[in-house]
């Protein structure tokens, strides 16, 4: 579908008369939505491929509302759920609006409403998780141990189904980062879908070009996030702080993601770039840890600086 064609469709079809089988906003609506729950179906289903039609269930719903804009989100949104509730149920709708059409709605929200700056989007990367494990810990507060007690169970029963010794130090380990970890990959999920719907449209002429990803910059006020959650981790008890941790971690990947942008920005000019480029990524692979609290500084680092040369804004008459 071209950008012509979404322009004829979008002023009614030939006839004018903007019947809905003539507006290409509907149609790749109607296919995004019906594409989004068979790819999410087949991964509750436990079907054949199905870990890898997980994490693509998103990438529907980016390609509706990228391309074709809030209101074809919206309606896709409507139609996938309508088709999993058909021939699902309740749980599994659930289970694809808390994880795919909620957050990909926020994300395209916020990436139309400050035309293209990306620092609201590449905010929501964090915020998103954030809630999603708050909610979570709302929610379970009556279960024993609450949010915690529960990965708890999670940490012991995938150990023992993997045949290793479930030690304390070590489901107290994965207990303190679980959630946070849930929130990384299920947020660089999102990124690379909306990455890829993106380079898809533009292949396809719906869009002239993709946003520039390595443009993204976190606004100044994002701080003040990681910096509340890093202030409850310390206050929290060293028993009771998975909740706190996770939160601190999950608002921290977008900083992560602007220490990488900031790393692609700093780098473009450089001779044998394609070489250093996949150096550093190697090196992150390799060294994920101490190479992602090196991005996360220089994210730090990057956002103050920027906000610091910013000139004050001048005063109202």
């Amino acid at each position: 579908m071209t950008a012509d064609s979404m322009q004829t469709g979008q002023q009614g079809g030939p006839t004018g008369g903007g019947r809905v089988a003539s507006d290409a906003r509907w149609l790749a609506a109607g296919a995004a939505g019906l594409a989004a729950a068979v790819l999410a179906m087949w991964a509750f289903r436990g079907l054949p491929g199905g870990a890898i039609a997980l994490w693509v269930s998103a990438l529907p719903l980016f390609m509706a509302g990228l391309g074709f804009g809030l209101p074809a989100l919206i309606a896709s949104i409507a139609v996938a759920s309508f088709a999993l509730l058909l021939v699902g149920n309740a749980l599994m709708l659930g289970l694809f609006l808390a994880a795919f059409a909620a957050p990909v709605l926020t994300l395209v929200v916020a990436a139309s409403t400050r035309g293209p700056n990306l620092g609201p989007p590449f905010a929501m990367l964090g915020v998103i998780p954030a809630l999603g494990i708050a909610a979570a810990a709302i929610l379970l507060a009556d279960s024993p141990g609450g949010l915690e007690g529960e990965m708890r169970r999670a940490a012991e029963l995938g150990l023992s189904r993997l045949g290793l010794p479930a030690g304390e130090a070590m489901v107290a380990d994965l207990v303190r980062v679980k959630a946070a970890a849930i929130g990384f990959w299920v947020m660089i999920a999102l990124l690379v879908n909306a990455a890829g719907a993106a380079a898809l449209l533009v292949r396809a002429g719906v869009i002239a070009a993709a946003p520039a990803w390595r443009e993204a910059r976190l606004p100044a006020w994002y701080l003040l996030l990681p910096a509340l959650a890093a202030l409850a981790w310390l206050a929290a008890d060293a028993s009771t702080d998975a909740v706190p941790l996770s939160l601190l971690l999950s608002l921290l990947v977008p900083v992560f993601l602007h220490g990488v942008a900031a790393f692609h920005r700093a780098t473009r000019t450089l001779r044998g770039r394609p070489m250093v480029m996949g150096g550093a990524y190697t090196a992150l692979l390799i060294f994920a840890v101490p190479l992602a609290l090196a991005a996360t500084g220089f994210g730090l680092f990057d956002i103050v600086n920027a906000n610091r040369g910013r000139p004050a804004p001048p005063p109202h008459s």
